[in-house]
């Protein structure tokens, strides 16, 4: 019988190499956190130095022997800022970190707001305003890229979050303008305690930047990955109807935030509760800004949302029209309804789009030539105000641009994506 065969013994099953470990939850979390926390102070700044000028347009024009049509103008200049400067931001983007981009925006806009308030010159004040402006739009571009990137599953929740905050920061500067240059006896300071806040916002951004910086320099010492084709919004229906859309919903915003404190002094109020009239429209909106957003995410379709949105503007200008004084209150509830419009359409912004690359290119098209159309609405204003010497002529404008405005919301309130069509 044949012996069986020698087995060798099975070499010992070398012990399994430890998995690697799972990045630590907390340096995520702490970073998310503080890229939350940069765009909910960044935010905060986004309109405190429109607001805050519109509370003191009065002031200012005869501070700096303002014409009329100048006046027009410099309320018409933050549309026009946000749109030239909103479509430089993604070739910014696309060579720097957004963190680095945003610590030079801050800089840029207290910087602005700081010149504006030490000149006796209409011209340079309207430069400082510029340069000021100019670091909000490119913050405005790049906040709903920062959400696709770091919440892409929290969209409509951070989104409102940060829109949130820009209500809040419309709202206090709204209202504390006023009562600030009273308390220094000059509408110099109301408009300049507002740089120091953007000054506050530049900190979180610094160690994001420092981390970006080192992050890029390894990318680039390793390989090279290709670049992703690029989107052009400006070539889908999409593309055009967010931008119509942003655009006559801004159209009206600047409208009011750069008028309706005047409307209500001609209907009989005192500056500083005209002041607080225009503020209350922003802070009415701040639970509506942060609910909006969530709301929109999670509807199949927005068409009932944009059909309520303009309902509540309709009634809100004809009531300014028929009677501006009793109504006031009620008014201001109904503008501040219509106006969460903004929030709705930033969240829409992230929700039309797959990708960052698609959301930044969506949102610097949507808000440039939005802006361009928005330009029109404090110029307008101005002008059929000053050559009519009432409001039935602005309103009707501004009744105009709505009809538009619910038409383009109509085609965006279809789920879609703009990279399917580009």
């Amino acid at each position: 019988m044949t012996p069986p065969p020698t087995v060798a013994p099975a070499a010992p099953t070398p012990p399994a190499a430890p998995a690697p470990a799972a990045p630590a939850p907390a340096r995520p979390v702490a970073g998310g956190l503080l890229v939350l926390a940069g765009m909910l102070l960044v935010a905060l700044n986004l309109r405190a130095a429109i607001t805050s000028l519109g509370a003191l347009l009065d002031e200012v024009r005869g501070g700096l022997a303002l014409s009329g049509a100048m006046a027009g103008f410099v309320t018409t200049l933050p549309a026009l800022a946000f749109a030239v400067f909103g479509a430089l931001t993604p070739r910014l983007v696309r060579r720097h970190s957004p963190a680095r981009v945003l610590v030079v925006a801050m800089l840029i806009l207290a910087a602005g707001q700081l010149v504006r308030v030490g000149t006796n010159s209409a011209l340079v004040f309207i430069a400082g305003s510029a340069l000021a402006l100019a670091g909000i739009a490119v913050a405005n571009v790049l906040l709903p890229l920062l959400v696709k990137q770091y919440f892409p599953h929290r969209v409509g929740l951070v989104t409102g979050a940060y829109s949130m905050a820009l209500t809040v920061g419309s709202t206090v500067a709204a209202a504390a303008a006023v009562p600030v240059a009273h308390l220094f006896g000059s509408w110099r300071a109301g408009l300049a305690v507002w740089a120091g806040l953007a000054l506050v916002a530049v900190l979180p951004w610094v160690p994001l930047a420092l981390r970006a910086r080192a992050a890029r320099r390894a990318a680039t010492a390793a390989a090279v990955a290709p670049r992703p084709a690029r989107i052009r919004p400006g070539r889908t229906r999409l593309g055009w109807a967010m931008a119509v859309y942003f655009g006559t919903q801004s159209l009206g915003a600047y409208a009011i935030m750069g008028w309706l404190a005047q409307l209500f002094r001609d209907a009989g109020y005192r500056p500083q509760d005209a002041g607080l009239l225009l503020a209350g429209v922003t802070a009415l909106g701040v639970p509506i800004a942060l609910l909006m957003p969530t709301l929109a995410g999670r509807l199949r379709t927005l068409h009932p949302l944009v059909l309520t949105l303009s309902a509540a503007m309709v009634l809100a200008y004809v009531g300014l029209a028929v009677a501006p004084h009793d109504g006031a209150l009620l008014w201001m509830v109904l503008l501040a309804i219509g106006q969460s419009a903004f929030p709705m359409v930033l969240a829409t912004i992230g929700l039309r789009a797959r990708s960052a690359e698609g959301t930044v290119a969506l949102s610097a098209f949507s808000q440039s030539v939005g802006y361009l159309i928005a330009a029109l609405g404090p110029l307008l204003v101005g002008i059929l105000y000053g050559t009519t010497g009432g409001w039935t002529a602005p309103i009707g404008f501004l009744l105009a641009a709505l009809a538009v405005q619910t038409g383009a919301g109509m085609v965006i309130a279809r789920p879609r994506y703009v990279e399917d069509e580009a």
